[in-house]
């Protein structure tokens, strides 16, 4: 009985099983790397199915801005409990009673480095103000209403209107951010999850306004191999699979349209110089120019016995 629990079979995409005690021995090892960290998994029987549970690591790969919800000018822009969130350290409070749609009010990025001079009676209003609100950068990002008179070092630092938190870049006028690529996040999940609730979970914990469907999951190794997991996969059981070190493979968040899957075979021959796959080309063509000139012989040697065989034909049908 305990040889058959140990040898069933876990689904780890559409019609594709592994072996139960050789994917826990994966997770052995994946926990054994991880030792002491918050990315160690873990596991449990579930109506005698094997669910493993824990966080996922995922890399920023996208080439282009996504859209974040809209934060009403009344609620307090509150950091998501996660420690890996992109606001994390970030205290943002907006200041004021709610705008109406007349009096949007203005954003301003002001520096610590550059504060304006201002005099004593405005000095304690400035310092309410202005407290620190971005832990993690060299400038504070406040929200406050403003007049209509603005020094052009203001209009400028307005037209900005971008600052970064912890090396992403956000706008708060057009609501749109940019995870700088390569950093990572990441979401808990459990090896139940395929790819498209994976990355629903993700788009919904940043309440990024953009459709699941335009970003995909891939693979990506250090040879340069692009692996798109399908959405029968489970991208935790991916993970284990691969392996725990991230030096060797990340499992990264891009848009559909933006990437091409590339095989082993094809990522081997990427990181070479331009002169060393010209040498490669010219090989083959030397090899497929022999490869013609053989069969060019031969079927020419063919062509000649044919006609000989019809030559000695028409020879025997002429004497008789």
């Amino acid at each position: 009985m305990e040889q058959s629990f140990d040898t069933s079979l876990v689904p780890c995409g559409k019609g594709k099983y592994i072996p139960k005690n050789e994917l826990l021995a994966h997770l052995k090892n994946y926990n054994f790397y991880y030792e002491g960290q918050n990315l160690q998994l873990r596991h449990r029987e579930e109506e005698g199915e094997l669910i493993i549970e824990g966080l996922l690591n995922i890399f920023w790969g996208l080439r282009r801005p996504i859209r974040l919800q809209m934060q009403d000018d009344n609620e307090r822009i509150r950091p998501p409990p996660s420690s890996t969130s992109w606001h994390s350290g970030c205290n943002l409070l907006t200041q004021g009673k709610v705008a109406t749609p007349a009096t949007i009010p203005d954003i301003q990025v002001t520096e610590v480095e550059e504060a304006p001079a201002v005099d004593d009676k405005d000095e304690d209003k400035a310092s309410q103000d202005d407290a620190p609100q971005l832990m993690r950068t060299r400038s504070d990002v406040g929200v406050r209403r403003r007049g209509n008179l603005r020094t052009p070092g203001e209009q400028r630092r307005i037209r900005r209107h971008r600052f970064s938190i912890n090396g992403h870049f956000y706008n708060h006028k057009t609501s749109v951010f940019t995870p700088g690529y390569g950093s990572v996040t990441n979401v808990r999940i459990n090896s139940a999850m395929s790819t498209p609730q994976v990355l629903k979970l993700l788009l919904n914990k940043f309440k990024i306004e953009n459709s699941a469907s335009e970003f995909s999951l891939y693979v990506v190794h250090t040879s340069g191999e692009k692996i798109k997991l399908k959405d029968s996969d489970y991208p935790l059981v991916a993970r284990i699979l691969q392996g725990p070190c991230e030096q060797v493979s990340k499992v990264f968040l891009m848009e559909k349209d933006q990437v091409e899957e590339i095989t082993y075979d094809v990522a081997q021959y990427i990181k070479f110089e331009m002169p060393v796959l010209s040498s490669f080309i010219e090989k083959l063509k030397e090899e497929e120019d022999r490869e013609i000139t053989k069969l060019m012989r031969r079927y020419m040697s063919l062509r000649l016995l044919i006609e000989q065989q019809l030559h000695d034909m028409d020879n025997t049908s002429a004497t008789m």
